[in-house]
């Protein structure tokens, strides 16, 4: 069985930060590529960073870029998202997401096979 699971989630100021974790198990992690989604109230779930399986690529989508970070460790099976400057546009439920292919496209989510359940992320302003 999949386990994605995110945590770290929770109520931050505009300007602040948080770092999510999505500890994965039950699957290979190192040859699978990871992806984190977000998605606010009545909202598409949206693309937000992803990363390779080697940990040497990475693809964000242009609002976070300079605020958000994706990072992965493969000693504990778990990936990261720093995110910094928080502003109340990234309010949102964030999912960590895992594919063995991207199929040449990241940012679309029916190419993950497994996600996490989400975390809360709540920026005030």
């Amino acid at each position: 069985q999949v386990y994605l699971v995110e945590s770290g989630g929770g109520l931050v100021q505009t300007g602040g930060s948080l770092r999510l974790s999505c500890a994965a198990s039950g699957l290979n992690f190192r040859t699978y590529h990871m992806g984190w989604f977000r998605q606010a109230p009545g909202m598409e779930r949206q693309f937000v960073v992803g990363i390779n399986r080697h940990g040497n690529s990475t693809v964000a989508i242009n609002p976070v870029k300079g605020r958000f970070t994706v990072s992965r460790d493969y000693a504990k099976d778990t990936v990261y998202l720093q995110m910094s400057s928080l502003k109340p546009e990234d309010t949102a439920v964030y999912y960590c997401a895992a594919t063995l292919s991207w199929s040449g496209d990241a940012t679309n989510l029916r190419a993950y096979e497994y996600w996490g359940q989400g975390t809360q992320v709540t920026v005030s302003s």
